[in-house]
């Protein structure tokens, strides 16, 4: 999809850049592209194969970045239109390779004649034209924008073993760079794929009732409010809602959920999941562009574009490392023969060892690749994280902080008991909560709403309707005003009675919240009103103990008592009850203070201010949500706590492997830096040092899509 943003003349696009696979290939763009007129801003993603590019639309065109792209070597479309057909260089640069290889291997056997038939060098001078051909022409296009990329410093070590007579091992290094290269180029593919499988989710066509008839349409021309009929056993095209039909749908596509979810009329679903035995009819409500896998799509898209710190100081550490080892070379191939009398042809093929070992790229890939690995493994079991910044942050947390209703609890409430107050019949309190709470969208006030309806209260709409977030709800209830809060709220009014208060302790110790209802300035009742904990909810809990979690903590705007009782059930280190959404804020830097970063974990929505002060905010079951997708720096598409645990586990998995791609990288090189200069390393081995060292850390990182 291009992205688009025109204010006059400017304009701002996405283009997929295929042989964009390092950071040398971004230098060289760079480069190329900043010499145009009307060039604004430009921004590569290796990893995503993408350059966003900003730029002044009435000296500057799409074509025209597209074909100085092209002049880099590269190849640029549109992200939004179908790419050009590749010609057949793939496939020649394979025979290529193929062919120098053979004529390596001949020379090779050459090489053990008693009486050679020709000249020794003519076998390698052969393999060496045959697979220097696409090195040479990367390398030239580098050398265009003043860039010595790994194919410009292999061209010139490949030359200089030639001119001192070294043909086999010139050719071997051919052969070998070129294989690497081409293995390289593979390893990334299936690194990106990883992204691009989330695309093949949903089906592109649709079968949908119009006419009185059932026609098959592309999903791009189905409108909101057509009806989709989704047969047994296929995938849901769009997003909608169950018009007609009972099924269950497996929804791990989407949101990672271990087991099917019933549907039935009037349930949502989404599309890219699989419908199990019935049949159903969906009204469409979302098109293809804004459905939640799209949306998902997008945000992981977004997010592996994101540098993680580590990756920042990576990148800085890589544009130091190379002009220190290509100053190192000058120095290593003119310093021991004019200072010390050495011979100028050994200390001239150490310089070319060092110059193969100065190019970066095993150092600058191990990062990325990691991070996207982690982060396609996450979205394929229904966990967003928005990018490599809350990755890295995820990994250091010592603290998790829950939310309790719809979080450690089910946040199925249910009204368990009423205590009447000052002589008002129990069905009239009841009568007078229900009333107030007919258009709330609290859990709570439909608790009380089903309540009523349960038993055959008649209640009746409001008036002057007010919702207090954290504290309650008044309005008019015929011509009294009615109140129904909490006790926080009714003693700051000066409603709470000594009745009321007995009546919210004896409701604790049962394990039930206590909902006041006031009316005219008076305390007429007390709805108890309880929840049940997740049956995951202590497994998960054990799980983040295993993970080195230091503290666990409750932060609620419950009574205290029926905090402590689900505390202590869950086995809890702590918990704050009586929480204002202000309080919680107060209550998640406290933590922090005390045992490290901390982890928010709530709905997206009731707890968005403590999601944002945490240093890593966790909203749960957020399919279909569009706003909690946006603003959490960790979305869980449904409600099993086991993906908790789960995403911190893969989040300290992902910081192992990074430290260990660059401590690879790192030791590497530094090993065959003094190699080179001790003169123990050859041409060859640096080829497979430092393209080998690439393919390691790439394959390193890919093990994270296992996890």
């Amino acid at each position: 999809m291009t992205t688009c943003r025109v204010c006059e003349l400017h304009a701002e696009s996405i283009f997929k850049i295929e042989g964009m696979d390092c950071h040398e290939e971004v230098a060289i763009l760079e480069r190329s592209l900043q010499r145009l007129t009307g060039l604004e801003a430009l921004d590569a993603d290796v990893m995503g194969g993408r350059l966003r590019v900003s730029y002044d639309a009435a000296k500057l065109t799409t074509a025209g970045i597209a074909e100085a792209v092209a002049r880099t070597g590269m190849r640029a479309w549109l992200e939004h239109e179908e790419p050009r057909p590749v010609s057949a260089s793939s496939a020649a640069r394979l025979r290529l390779v193929a062919i120098a290889g053979v004529a390596l291997l001949l020379g090779l056997l050459h090489q053990q004649l008693a009486e050679p038939v020709i000249p020794s060098w003519a076998p390698f001078a052969a393999s060496i034209a045959l697979g220097v051909f696409p090195i040479a022409r990367r390398a030239r296009n580098a050398l265009r924008t003043a860039t010595l990329d790994i194919n410009a410093l292999m061209l010139i070590a490949v030359a200089g073993a030639a001119l001192l007579g070294e043909w086999g091992e010139a050719a071997s290094v051919v052969f070998l760079f070129a294989v690497a290269q081409l293995l390289e180029t593979r390893a990334m593919e299936r690194a990106r794929g990883a992204i691009a499988a989330l695309m093949e989710l949903a089906p592109l066509e649709a079968l949908v009732k119009r006419d009185g008839r059932t026609v098959v349409v592309p999903v791009d021309d189905v409108a909101i409010g057509d009806v989709v009929v989704v047969r047994p056993g296929e995938k849901i095209p769009l997003d909608g809602r169950v018009a007609r039909g009972t099924s269950e749908v497996n929804q791990a596509p989407v949101t990672g959920e271990s087991l099917p979810v019933d549907k039935e009329p009037g349930a949502d679903v989404f599309a890219g999941t699989i419908n199990g035995r019935g049949a159903l009819d969906v009204e469409v409500t979302r098109l293809r562009q804004d459905s939640t896998l799209a949306r998902i799509i997008h945000l992981v898209e977004r997010a592996q574009a994101q540098r993680a710190p580590i990756q920042s100081f990576v990148d800085r550490f890589a544009r130091i490392y190379t002009p220190v080892v290509l100053a190192t070379a000058v120095l290593v191939a003119v310093g021991p023969p004019l200072l010390g009398g050495a011979e100028w042809p050994v200390w001239f093929y150490r310089a070319l060892v060092l110059l193969v070992i100065s190019c970066p790229c095993a150092l600058v890939i191990s990062t990325p690749v990691s991070i996207v690995s982690a982060l396609a493994a996450a979205a394929r079991k229904g966990v967003l994280i928005k990018g490599g910044a809350r990755l890295e942050r995820l990994a250091a947390v010592k603290c998790v902080a829950f939310d309790k209703t719809g979080t450690l609890t089910k946040g199925d409430l249910r009204v368990q008991r009423i205590v009447p107050l000052d002589g008002v019949p129990s069905a009239e309190v009841l009568r007078l909560a229900a009333s107030l709470e007919q258009h709330s969208e609290h859990p709570i006030g439909r608790a009380i709403v089903r309540e009523a309806e349960r038993i055959g209260v008649a209640a009746s709409g409001p008036a002057d309707f007010q919702a207090l977030p954290g504290l309650g709800a008044q309005g008019l209830v015929g011509t009294e005003r009615v109140v129904v809060g909490s006790h926080r709220f009714f003693e700051a009014r000066g409603m709470c009675t000594a009745a009321a208060h007995s009546a919210i302790e004896e409701l604790g110790e049962d394990g039930a919240g206590g909902v006041l209802v006031g009316v005219s300035g008076r305390a007429v009742g007390v709805i108890g009103v309880s929840d049940q904990p997740r049956e995951a909810a202590r497994g998960a809990i054990e799980m983040l103990r295993s993970h080195d979690v230091d503290h666990i903590a409750l932060l609620t705007g419950d009574h205290e008592t029926t905090a402590r009782l689900l505390a202590s059930d869950l086995g809890l280190d702590g918990w704050r009850a009586n929480l204002m959404p202000e309080d919680k804020v107060a209550a998640v830097n406290e933590l922090r203070a005390a045992h490290g970063p901390v982890a928010m974990v709530g709905d997206g929505v009731n707890d968005a201010p403590a999601l944002a002060t945490a240093d890593v905010g966790i909203a749960m079951g957020v399919a279909g949500t569009h706003a909690a997708l946006e603003t959490a720096d960790v979305a869980l598409m449904s409600d099993e706590l086991a993906k908790i645990p789960y995403a911190l586990r893969l989040s300290r998995a992902t910081s192992r492997n990074i430290r260990v791609n660059i401590a690879f990288s790192l030791a590497l090189k530094a090993a065959f830096l003094v190699m080179a200069i001790a003169g123990s390393a050859t041409l060859w081995m640096a080829v497979v040092a430092d393209t080998g060292a690439s393919l390691i850390v790439i394959a390193n990182a890919l093990r994270l899509l296992r996890e």
